[in-house]
């Protein structure tokens, strides 16, 4: 009999191979083989157990790959949208609109990155809210990532299944990413991230878990709205222009995110994301 584990193995492998795949053609029946289930019936199953179709998380997942290429790169925009699987930009423009509200052409030119790139630019540093805030010392359990900082979701839908597999998802879980290196320095397949959740003591983590203590202290919050693929101009703003200003110090640990929404859920220009910058204590 295959128990809500097995069904969560099977559907992750499907995941690993779309994440390893996705400027391919992905063939349905070939995501079936990987899943090792009934073509009739597996996208059903992906469905129910993982809150969207297994078309519209690989649309998600492109486009947002293409939103990170507008925002990050000179890449052409008839290159990004061939990357990412449209035969046509008049194709490409239409589902980007639908997710992003705006053509590609104009999330390029005056996305939130660009806001961030401006007021980065004048050394505004009062261009964005940020608050200074004490927070408690937390426990949480982690899957480790590495690789792109935009597909730490794929460690979270692992430690999601992970935990709902012990019986040990909290009623409202906090999603938290933990990122340990700065990638604008070493190549983005060696970047090494952290996927994390708090959890109880009575809650045991050992493999594939591994366990997290996010340091209690003084913290600066930038609360950021708008997609992940934006969020490499507002860190550039953060440490280099507020940080400076501030006349804080950061502290010896790692930036953290909390995501506050799902982005299976809301539109990308509606994503909430507090990005938490650990600072020194005062003398």
């Amino acid at each position: 009999m295959r128990s809500q584990e097995d069904y969560s193995n099977r559907l992750n492998r499907v995941l690993d191979y779309v994440y390893a795949h996705l400027e391919d053609d992905l063939s349905f029946d070939r995501l079936a083989e990987v899943a090792c289930l009934s073509p009739y019936h597996w996208s059903r199953i992906y469905s129910a157990m993982r809150g969207e179709t297994i078309a519209a998380t690989i649309r998600r997942l492109r486009l947002q790959r293409a939103a990170d290429r507008l925002s990050n790169s000179d890449l052409d925009i008839g290159a990004v949208a061939t990357r990412a699987g449209y035969g046509s930009a008049d194709t490409f423009g239409r589902a980007f609109r639908d997710a992003f509200g705006v053509s590609p052409a104009a999330y390029r030119r005056s996305g939130s990155h660009a806001a961030f790139k401006a007021a980065k630019a004048a050394s505004d540093a009062s261009a964005f809210p940020v608050t200074v805030e004490a927070l408690p010392e937390r426990r949480c359990a982690g899957v480790e990532h590495t690789g792109s900082y935009m597909e730490i979701d794929h460690a979270m839908g692992r430690l999601f299944s992970e935990l709902v597999a012990r019986q040990a998802l909290p009623a409202q879980p906090a999603m938290i990413g933990v990122f340990f290196d700065d990638p604008d320095l070493g190549p983005e397949e060696k970047l090494r991230s952290r996927a994390c959740l708090p959890v109880t003591d009575s809650v045991t983590i050992d493999a594939p878990l591994v366990e997290t203590v996010l340091r209690g202290g003084s913290y600066a919050k930038l609360s950021y709205t708008g997609p992940y693929a934006d969020m490499r101009g507002a860190y550039r703003w953060f440490l280099g222009v507020w940080l400076p200003a501030s006349g804080h110090e950061p502290d010896d640990a790692p930036i953290f995110e909390a995501y506050l929404n799902d982005p299976r859920e809301v539109p990308q220009t509606e994503l909430r994301t507090d990005i938490h910058l650990p600072l020194r204590a005062g003398p």
